[in-house]
């Protein structure tokens, strides 16, 4: 096959999830928790998983023919992917600007790392951590310093309304508590 058809070369824009591109010249914030999150899942791949699945090629390779050998060619495949999010997370590691929300001294605003409860229209209580892009999970309560939803709470006070653009619309919600401490 043309070599003009075939990509063979490993770029970081294949190793970062489209969820957690930051934008450029934006500082890749994250909570102590979300930090160590990341570390002990480099820390498993480097020394638990490849060091595992190296053996499992290495025996299949030894089976003889791998063009058609399964454990083979998955486990190859399997390589490439543990390679491609180890390279990821050193790199996220590595630009990580490390935010300790324990240590917040303006407990009275919404800041990097508060956890907010807010009341919508409706009267319905939810509470919300901001956090950096690697560590979101709206299932959560974690949501990315960088979403509409955070960057209309930054700064609020306890009492304050706050408008933001939803999917569903434009929304008013209502800061009824405001937390310091990494979750």
């Amino acid at each position: 096959m043309n070599k003009a058809f075939v990509k063979e070369n490993d770029d970081e824009e294949d190793d970062a999830p489209e969820s957690a591109q930051l934008p450029a010249g934006t500082r890749n914030y994250m909570t102590v928790t979300g930090h160590r999150r990341l570390r002990d899942e480099l820390v498993q791949l480097v020394k638990v998983e490849r060091p595992n699945l190296v053996q499992v090629v290495a025996w299949a390779a030894s089976n003889g023919d791998r063009s058609e050998n399964g454990d083979y060619i998955y486990g190859k495949k399997r390589l490439r992917e543990i390679d491609r999010r180890i390279r990821y997370l050193t790199k996220r590691i590595e630009s990580a600007v490390v935010v300790d929300p324990g240590l917040q001294e303006n407990v009275d605003q919404v800041f990097f790392g508060a956890t907010v409860t807010i009341l919508d229209g409706d009267g319905v209580e939810a509470s919300y951590q901001i956090v950096g892009v690697d560590e979101a999970d709206a299932a959560q309560g974690r949501i990315s310093w960088l979403s509409p939803l955070a960057r209309a709470l930054m700064k609020a006070r306890e009492g304050d309304q706050v408008r933001f653009q939803s999917p569903a619309g434009w929304r008013i919600l209502e800061v009824v508590g405001i937390r310091y401490g990494d979750a």
